[in-house]
This record gives structure tokens, C-alpha cells and sequence, in this order.
């Protein structure tokens, strides 16, 4: 008998400290020629506003880690999925930036994976922890990976985690650093012997030609500045480019491979980057059905009050619309909805995944 992965337990951690447009009044930008940016900051603000419509984010205190997030976030999925943490097989965290402190120290070492394992206080040796490392798209990757150990049989109950601290990497003198935020979000998959539920199709691509800059870490805009870390740098354009040409292409391809056209899907959950270009890439893909306007409801938006927090997007979404919590939303069952993404790499992925009809949450 085949086994397939349902969704039976989520939980995500939002932080409390909130960061408005009015808290960057006082920031002194550079442009990407290192020249420093004359125009006033409410202008460059109330622009990147109009662009993103990102009006608030939220950051991680002082006295927390990622791996404190992904602690809590991992917990509350525990507790609607009603398993013993020791039944784990698996622990795949998403992150991009690892336990990074205040000053901007990244660590691997222990994985942020392992270091939440110890925080739950799984004492199972057999519980296996693994970081994936794949830009923005990890929680979407982890996913696929753990939905792939489902199926070979090698695990029954698997936590999958997103979570990143983006504010301790951000350049203070860079106006992109009012796109990223901090969050986690994570789901209990377990395998199931139910037909034609779950991930019913997935798909990955992964760009490393000279797309391997696009978001890539460097060093301060600010020439003036002695800093000597790395932070995110990101070639906004070019992504935005990027994504339009190849992000529609790659979720139609997973949705054929589903066998399923874009009027049988309930939900797209896509990466919040930039709402200008979700709505486009959303656009975009169903033009390629023939169809020239959509309801935007198909496709939720948090980015206007959480910013984009990386690999916690997805899951912390996903999350507040099953719980009620996000106003207008809610999952049917029996209904598809599709998980995808864009980042770094660049890479891109896409999940279709079909509810049960009757019982269980997932």
C-alpha cells in the first residue's frame, strides 16, 4: 500500500514588536551605487509602500533567538496534532540565516533543527534534525523532502518548520530592509494509507546561472560605514523579472501534473516578497488559462501587516487560516489549495495538496 502526507497539526509564532513606515524616518539610505539618497524619507517610505504594500512587520526581541520561535511554533502544532514529541522521525527546519544574535553572528553549528529538538526535550535518538538551506522556497522544499521520506517509508511523523530572524541581516543603510521581517510557522505531516489526499503533485526548480546573485549576502551600501558584516542584498528588478517569466510556468506545470486546471483550486499560498509582484505572478498564471481577471481571495495576503518573513510565510499563513485567524479565509475540505514559492537560488517550488473530505484537520 502507497503512503501519501496529510497536514494533521500547524502552530506559528508571530512576534509582538511591531515596526511601522514611521520607524525608518530617521534612517539614513544608500542606493545601490553606494551614493547616499537625498529625497526625503517620508517620500522613499511612502513609496516603498506603494510598492509593496508592506505598512508594518514584525521583529524578534532582543532576547530571543530563531530557534526560540521555531520552539514555539513547533509546540502548538504539536498540540493540535495530539502526538508525543517522541514520536517523531523527523525535524526539518527552513532558515536562511541559522541562530543569529543581536550583533549579526550567524551560527550553524548546531543546527537550528537540532537546537530545537533539545528545546522541546525529544529524547529520541532516532528523531533525525536536518536545516534546509534554499532561500525563501525552504519550508516548501522541507516540505517535499518530508513528504518524499513519508513515502520511501522512512518516517510516519515529521515536523517541518520555517523560521528566520531577517531583521539581524538587514543593512540599516539599505531601503530593502524594510521588506523582511521575523516569524515561524510549522506543520505536523503524517503518513497516510488514504487515496488521492495530501500532496497530490509537487514541483522544483532551481536556477543557478546568472540568477545566483539576485539575493545573495554583501557588505553595507554605506562607503562610510567601518561595518565589516554581510547583509541580505537583493536585486529587486531583476527578481521581480525573474519571477513573472518563470513562477506562473512553474505552478501550471505542477498543477498538470496533478491533472487539475486553475478553476479546481480553492487556495494559492504563495511567498509574500512583494505584493506587486504576487499579484502579478497570480496574474500571470491565470492568463496562461485564459483567463484575464481573477478574485484575489484565491490568493491570501499577509506581507501588508507581517512583512516578508522568509521561510515562515507559508506555514505561519497557512496556519492563521485554518485557526479563524485570518479574516474572509478558511479551507474547505476535499478542496486543493497550492503551496509555492520563489528565493534565493533562485529557486522555485510548488505543492498541490488535496484536504481529507471528512475527518482530520489537515
Amino acid at each position: 500500500m502507497s503512503l501519501n502526507s496529510v497536514i494533521i497539526g500547524s502552530g506559528c509564532y508571530i512576534p509582538k514588536k511591531i515596526v511601522s513606515g514611521k520607524d525608518f524616518l530617521t534612517s539614513e539610505f544608500y542606493d545601490e551605487n553606494h551614493q547616499k539618497i537625498e529625497k526625503p524619507n517620508e517620500e522613499v517610505i511612502n513609496k516603498f509602500i506603494e510598492i509593496t504594500e508592506i505598512k508594518e512587520r514584525r521583529y524578534i526581541e532582543e532576547n530571543e533567538l530563531n530557534s526560540d520561535m521555531g520552539t514555539r511554533a513547533a509546540k502548538k502544532a504539536m498540540e493540535e496534532a495530539k502526538i508525543n514529541p517522541e514520536s517523531l522521525d523527523y525535524i526539518i527546519c527552513a532558515t536562511n540565516m541559522g541562530e543569529i544574535d543581536i550583533y549579526g553572528n550567524r551560527s550553524f553549528m548546531p543546527s537550528v533543527s537540532a537546537i530545537i529538538k533539545h528545546k522541546l526535550g525529544i529524547r529520541n535518538l532516532k528523531c533525525i534534525p536536518y536545516d534546509m538551506i534554499f532561500g525563501c522556497p525552504g519550508w516548501v522544499e522541507a516540505f517535499i523532502l518530508a513528504n518524499t521520506l513519508i513515502k520511501s517509508r522512512k518516517g510516519k511523523n515529521i515536523l517541518v518548520i520555517g523560521s528566520d530572524t531577517l531583521s539581524r541581516a538587514i543593512d540599516p543603510y539599505d531601503r530593502d530592509k524594510m521588506i523582511f521581517a521575523d516569524g515561524a510557522g510549522a506543520v505536523i505531516l503524517q503518513a497516510t494509507e488514504e487515496k488521492h489526499v495530501g500532496v497530490i503533485a509537487e514541483n522544483t526548480l532551481c536556477f543557478t546561472g546568472e540568477e545566483i546573485c539576485y539575493l545573495e549576502h554583501s557588505y553595507t551600501l554605506n562607503p562610510h560605514s567601518e561595518s565589516k558584516n554581510k547583509y541580505i542584498r537583493m536585486k529587486g528588478r531583476k527578481i521581480y523579472e525573474f519571477a513573472l517569466k518563470n513562477v506562473p510556468i512553474a505552478i501550471k506545470d505542477t498543477m498538470d501534473k496533478a491533472g487539475l486546471g486553475i478553476r479546481d483550486i480553492d487556495k494559492i499560498l504563495i511567498h509574500q516578497a512583494n505584493a506587486k509582484m504576487d499579484y502579478a505572478i497570480i496574474s500571470r498564471l491565470f492568463k496562461l488559462y485564459g483567463i484575464e481577471t481573477y478574485d484575489h481571495a484565491i490568493s491570501p495576503m499577509t506581507i501588508q501587516r507581517l512583512g516578508n518573513s522568509s521561510v515562515a510565510t507559508l506555514p505561519t499563513m497557512y496556519d492563521l487560516i485554518k485557526k479563524g485567524k485570518f479574516e474572509g479565509q478558511n479551507f474547505k475540505k476535499g478542496s486543493y489549495i497550492v503551496f509555492t514559492s520563489v528565493g534565493a537560488g533562485m529557486n522555485i517550488n510548488a505543492i498541490v495538496y488535496k484536504f481529507p473530505k471528512e475527518k482530520g484537520e489537515g
